[in-house]
Order: structure tokens, then sequence, then C-alpha cells
């Protein structure tokens, strides 16, 4: 069965469907820039844990040292 539009409402259905196209590409692009940020975040965090961990391990590390051994590479 097909019905005819008038000509203002086929160039309406064609406005209406090139901006739902428009939204549709906009939103897909706003995701995609979440999903960078979100990876970034997460690499940032990874790295912040294991610079804090080697940073704790260093301090046990040179703690341990006898005091002798320290004040000879001062």
């Amino acid at each position: 069965m097909t019905e005819k539009y008038s000509k203002l409402r086929q160039q309406a259905e064609t406005a209406f469907g090139k901006a739902q196209s428009q939204l549709f590409e906009r939103q897909r692009a706003i995701e995609d820039l979440n999903s960078i940020v979100v990876t970034r975040n997460e690499k940032t965090q990874r790295l912040r844990e294991a610079r804090l961990a080697k940073e704790l391990q260093d301090s046990v590390t040179s703690a341990a040292k006898p005091a002798s051994k320290r004040a000879r590479k001062s």
C-alpha cells in the first residue's frame, strides 16, 4: 500500500531524516571520544599506582640499607 505525500510533507520527512542522521553521528562521535577518555584515565591510574608502588619499594629498600653505605653515597 503506497501513500502519496504532499511535496511539503516529503521535504519535511527528508529534513527530519537528515537531522536524525546528524544526531546519531554526533552521539556516536561523543561515545567514541568518551571511550578514549575512559581508556586514557584507566591507563593513567595504572601508571600512577605503579609509580607509587615503586616509590614505596625504593623508600623501603633505602631505609633497610645500613647507615654507613647511605652516608658514603651522599
